[in-house]
C-alpha cells in the first residue's frame, strides 16, 4: 500500500469518527465546551484578527470574496465556512485553498486528545460542527494567519464560532430558515444572529427586513458598536449584465469602485461583493486612515473569485446550472438571477430538497421559471424522497409538468434529455437545485470532483 492510499484511508477514518459525533444542527445553548477545548489548546482563536459572518443566505459567497480581497492585500488568510459541498477539508481555508488531507489529519490528532478530555468531563460530547471549529482555529494559529474570516454554522450568540470576537461582525440578509432550530420570526433569528456583534466591533449589515434592522441597530447600540448599513454608508449604486458575469459599481465606506467585473450572476452576488467590500475597509481602516482601497485591487481580487454551487455552470449544450438555494428567499434570488441572466426558452428543474425545510416556499417561485421539473433525492438521510417531493410539487407545476427519478444521476439525465426535446441546444437549459447537498452530488457526479 502506498503512502498516498494510507494518508487517504487515515483521513477516510477520522472523517467517519467525526461525523459519528453529534450531527452540526443539532446544537444547544452554550459554547462553554469549545472554550474549554480552546483554552486548554492556549486560545488560538485568539492569535489573529477574525472577520465574523452571520445571516439566512450569501454568507458562504461574502466569505469566499472577503477572503480574495484580503489576499489580494498580501494578507495570509484563514476561511471556515460550512457547510462543504464535497469534502469536509472545504470548510478549513488557507491561502484560497483548502487544507490538504495530510494537514487536516495533521489538525485532528493535535486537537483530539484535549476534545476527549472534555468530552470525558461533560454530560454532552462536541458534535461534528463544534470538532471541526476547534480544528480551523487551531490551523489558523499554526499556519500562521493574519485574519481569519469565519461563517457561523447556525445562528449566532450560541454558535461554536462566537468564542471569538470579530474586529469586524458581518450580517448577510436574515430570512425565515431551519425554524427547526431557530425561532420562527425573523426578529427572533435576528436576534440570535446579531450575538456575534461584540463591544467595539464594525457591524457592516446587509439590507435587511426591517424587523431585522431594528434588531441588529439595537444591538450594535448596547455594545457600542460601530454600523455600517447597506444602502445608506455603502452600497451598489449601478450594475449590468456582462458576459460571464456581471459588472457592478460600488459606493463603498472610503472611495468609489466603478465597472467591477464579478464573475457571478445575480442582484444577490453584486450586494454580497458591496458587503465584502465595505468588511475589508472596515478592517482595513484603523491602519489607513480614510483613503479608498485600491481600485485595481479590488478588481483582480474579485475578477477572479469563485463561488461553487451558486450558480454555478458546469456544462454547456444544454447549459446545466447547479445552485444551493435551500430556503424561499434564497431561491427567488436564484430565480430572478436566471431570468436576468440567461435567456432560456426551455428550462427544465431537478429538484432534490431536505424534509425539514418549507418545500412549498422553496418550489413557489420556480414555477413560473421552469418548463418541467424532475424531483429526486440527494444524498442525506435528511433529503425528501423523490416520490414525497413529487406529490408537493404536483400540487405546484401540476402533474403533467413533474417528473419523478428516485436517483440523482437518473434524475439529470432524465432532465438534460428534456431540455433537448426541441432539438436544439440553443436557449435550453437544466437548473440543479434545492439543497447545498444537492449542489454538491451534482456537482461531484458532472464534474467528477
Amino acid at each position: 500500500m502506498s503512502s498516498k492510499q494510507s494518508v487517504h484511508e487515515r483521513y477516510t477514518a477520522i472523517i467517519a469518527e467525526i461525523m459519528g459525533r453529534r450531527v452540526e444542527t443539532d446544537i444547544d445553548p452554550t459554547t462553554e465546551r469549545v472554550r474549554e477545548v480552546l483554552d486548554l489548546l492556549g486560545d488560538p482563536q485568539r492569535s489573529y484578527r477574525v472577520i465574523h459572518l452571520t445571516g439566512t443566505n450569501g454568507k458562504t459567497s461574502t466569505a469566499r470574496m472577503i477572503d480574495a480581497l484580503l489576499r489580494e492585500r498580501h494578507l495570509r488568510v484563514g476561511r471556515y465556512t460550512s457547510p462543504h459541498l464535497r469534502t469536509a477539508r472545504e470548510r478549513i481555508v488557507l491561502d484560497g485553498d483548502p487544507v490538504s488531507e495530510e494537514a487536516f489529519i495533521a489538525a485532528y490528532e493535535d486537537v483530539i486528545p484535549y476534545i476527549r478530555m472534555v468530552d470525558e468531563g461533560s454530560d454532552v460530547p462536541l458534535s461534528f460542527f463544534e470538532v471541526i471549529t476547534v480544528m480551523a482555529f487551531a490551523v489558523f494559529a499554526d499556519a500562521p494567519v493574519d485574519v481569519a474570516v469565519v461563517e457561523v454554522g447556525l445562528g449566532g450568540t450560541w454558535d461554536a464560532t462566537n468564542v471569538a470576537d470579530g474586529d469586524v461582525a458581518v450580517v448577510t440578509p436574515i430570512g425565515i430558515d431551519h425554524t427547526d432550530f431557530l425561532p420562527d420570526t425573523v426578529e427572533g433569528i435576528a436576534e440570535e444572529k446579531a450575538g456575534i456583534i461584540k463591544p467595539g466591533a464594525i457591524a457592516v449589515l446587509a439590507q435587511q427586513q426591517l424587523p431585522a434592522a431594528e434588531v441588529l441597530m439595537r444591538r450594535a447600540s448596547e455594545v457600542g458598536a460601530t454600523v455600517a448599513r447597506e444602502g445608506l454608508e455603502f452600497g451598489v449604486t449601478h450594475r449590468e449584465v456582462a458576459m460571464g458575469g456581471q459588472l457592478v459599481t460600488v459606493k463603498g465606506l472610503r472611495g468609489g469602485y466603478e465597472n467591477v467585473f464579478l464573475p457571478l450572476y445575480g442582484e444577490h452576488q453584486a450586494s454580497n461583493a458591496a458587503v465584502a467590500i465595505a468588511a475589508v475597509e472596515a478592517f482595513a481602516a484603523p491602519a489607513e486612515g480614510d483613503d479608498e482601497l485600491d481600485p485595481e485591487l479590488i478588481g483582480q481580487a474579485l475578477g477572479g473569485v469563485e463561488s461553487p454551487g451558486r450558480m454555478e455552470v458546469v456544462r454547456r449544450g444544454p447549459t446545466v446550472i447547479v445552485d444551493a438555494a435551500h430556503n424561499p428567499a434564497g431561491m427567488a434570488a436564484t430565480v430572478a438571477a436566471v431570468e436576468e441572466s440567461f435567456g432560456f426558452t426551455r428550462l427544465v428543474g431537478v429538484l432534490a430538497v431536505m424534509g425539514d425545510k418549507d418545500v412549498e416556499g422553496i418550489l413557489e417561485p420556480l414555477e413560473p421559471l421552469l418548463t418541467e421539473v424532475v424531483v429526486t433525492r440527494n444524498s442525506s438521510p435528511r433529503s425528501l424522497t423523490a416520490e414525497d417531493l413529487g406529490d408537493i410539487a404536483e400540487g405546484i407545476f401540476g402533474s403533467e409538468r413533474v417528473h419523478v427519478a428516485p436517483r440523482l444521476d437518473d434524475a439529470i439525465d432524465r432532465a438534460v434529455a428534456l431540455a433537448e426535446d426541441t432539438g436544439e441546444f440553443s436557449g435550453t437549459g437544466v437548473l440543479i437545485t434545492g439543497s447545498v447537498v444537492t449542489a454538491g452530488d451534482a456537482g461531484h457526479l458532472l464534474k467528477g470532483d
